[in-house]
């Protein structure tokens, strides 16, 4: 058996070549695997009642990524001291948005986003994969005002009420002897508008989705919303720790969330509305009704 030898700089100059090829292989390898993006709620990360083709992204995610994402509490530090809660209690971010945040309305929910979605376009559709939906406060509050509601002849005045949260057994203390299973989900998850639209109020839902409030829309369930402009420019909030079918006084549990999303953008799909969403542990769809 004949053995040859490579000389000993050609030697190096292969383990050299060797190396960086395989350096190349582990860096497409990590451009392409998912990533998890954190985004909190912020006087520069929120887009304060509406949804707009106009606005600018907070954060630039790529089809198959996931975003840890905190939303806020649809109401003020005022109201909310007001209706006896501890001034130590409300969220210091909640406060400096209200503080600093002048690019607001016509709508009221404070939204974090939007979220650009690379690589999505006018015709595709946003996969929405909801993974985990918790509590990021304990407590809740529903109010009501004497024109809101489906009952202003009953109830015409105004009335707020907080109402604690025990986490670990997933129960609301509305009233002694009177408690409500939790079921957080997302009041609020849209993308912009057609630019011809203009700033939409973030309160009614439309072709972009925004404010279903669908109780369904909890950990394991997926939306699918068609997009209307590049990068879909994706907005969420309006927590609910549990809502009945609809709000009859106008609000729900409303609270501050936590939630772990997965985007996909389909090419394969074509819609004029959003779809319905599927339950996760049967084939039965729940239509949404914009």
């Amino acid at each position: 058996m004949r053995i040859s030898y490579l000389p000993k700089s050609a030697a190096i100059l292969a383990l050299g070549a060797s190396l960086l090829f395989a350096s190349a292989a582990q860096s497409q390898q990590a451009a392409t695997k998912p990533t998890t993006h954190q985004l909190k709620p912020t006087p520069t990360t929120v887009a304060w009642g509406f949804y707009d083709a106009a606005a600018k992204p907070v954060l630039r995610i790529k089809s198959g990524d996931k975003v840890e994402v905190q939303t806020l509490i649809t109401s003020s530090p005022t109201r909310l001291e007001g209706a006896g809660l501890p001034p130590d209690q409300v969220e210091q971010s909640l406060r400096d948005i209200h503080k600093d945040v002048t690019n607001k309305g016509p709508g009221g929910h404070i939204l974090t986003g939007p979220i650009y979605v690379e690589g999505a376009e006018p015709g595709d559709v946003l996969e929405i994969r909801i993974k985990k939906v918790e509590l990021a406060i304990p407590y809740a509050y529903n109010a009501f005002g004497p024109t809101s509601g489906f009952l202003p002849e009953d109830f015409g005045y105004a009335k707020m009420r907080i109402i604690p949260l025990d986490k670990k057994r997933m129960m609301a203390q509305f009233a002694p002897g009177i408690e409500i299973p939790l079921r957080p989900f997302f009041g609020s998850m849209g993308v912009a508008p057609p630019p011809a639209s203009g700033r939409v109020n973030s309160a009614p839902p439309g072709i972009h989705a925004g404010n279903l409030d669908n109780k369904e829309l909890v950990a394991g369930t997926t939306l699918y919303i068609p997009v209307h402009v590049p990068g879909a420019l994706f907005e969420v909030g309006d927590g609910h720790a549990g809502q009945g079918n609809g709000e009859v006084d106008i609000t729900a549990l409303e609270t501050s969330l936590t939630g772990t999303l997965e985007f996909i953008v389909r090419k394969d799909m074509h819609l004029t509305w959003p779809a319905p969403k599927r339950l996760p542990t049967t084939s039965r769809w729940v239509p949404t009704r914009t």
